[in-house]
């Protein structure tokens, strides 16, 4: 039997907030009971569980965060949990101008059961990163998969390389010179967890089980770190794959962005 309430607790305890090292060039402000992360390609704001202010404090709390980004003339980003307290805290988001983007489900499993020998389709290999032309050969295919300019993540990705190296590992699936799916494993030192991010596919390269073996590879990794727990915030797309390696939901997530008006 898996303690749901036990996980959730724990990833509330200590996954809210950000890496221990920023990126180069950003920079963490306390604001209350929030962290603001200043100078990534859009803002971003992490909460405790509970903010612990509500009504016009709340409303404030939120319109200093929106403010400070209109300064700069930067989006800005409030990422909310289905548990979240106040429970009137997204009501007041949206008051404020911030829009709900596509809500995800929070997923943690065990690292030592998901660790694996990947296995890869014929003519797919799997090979770690760091050099800047790969981070950008990423960013391409995160592109052309979501038809969308992600250039932003090279540059997201080389700063946090260069920034802590230890707390960051990238992974690319290449076949013929092509990168066909990419994901990065995130340490967080002094907790129980790691976290799995990225794992976008080519449409034509997707159910050949490249997902999985990605998945795989980085549990083998988190392992060999002592960490014991994965924490991944899933799409509907890959929550069903990461359920059937044995991941539980404890609870949704939801990113609420406030963008400048267009001049």
């Amino acid at each position: 039997m898996t303690d749901i309430d036990g996980l959730l607790a724990a990833y509330d305890e200590q996954m809210r907030g950000v890496p221990p090292t920023p990126p180069i060039g950003v920079t963490y402000e306390q604001d209350g009971p929030l962290l603001r992360v200043v100078g990534q390609f859009r803002g971003f704001v992490s909460t405790p569980r509970d903010v612990g202010v509500g009504g016009a404090e709340l409303d404030r709390l939120i319109a200093r965060q929106r403010d400070r980004f209109a300064a700069r003339g930067e989006a800005v980003e409030w990422k909310t949990r289905g548990h979240d307290l106040p429970a009137d805290l997204t009501d007041r988001l949206r008051a404020a101008g911030f829009v709900p983007e596509e809500r995800e489900t929070v997923l943690i499993g065990r690292a030592e059961e998901m660790a694996a020998a990947p296995v890869l389709p014929a003519g797919v290999t799997l090979r770690r990163v760091t050099a800047d032309a790969d981070m950008h050969r990423i960013a391409a295919m995160e592109t052309t998969v979501w038809d969308q300019d992600w250039s932003w993540l090279a540059d997201d990705l080389i700063s946090r390389v260069a920034a802590a190296p230890d707390e960051i590992t990238v992974l690319v699936a290449e076949a013929g010179g092509e990168v066909v799916c990419a994901a990065w494993l995130v340490f967080r030192e002094g907790t129980d967890f790691a976290g799995l991010w990225g794992g976008s596919t080519l449409p034509e390269w997707r159910g050949r089980g490249i997902y999985r073996a990605l998945v795989a590879a980085r549990a083998r990794l988190a392992v060999g770190r002592g960490v014991r727990y994965l924490q991944v915030d899933a799409s509907d797309d890959s929550a069903p794959i990461l359920r059937r390696l044995g991941f539980h939901a404890v609870t949704t997530t939801t990113p609420y962005v406030w963008t400048p008006p267009r001049s």
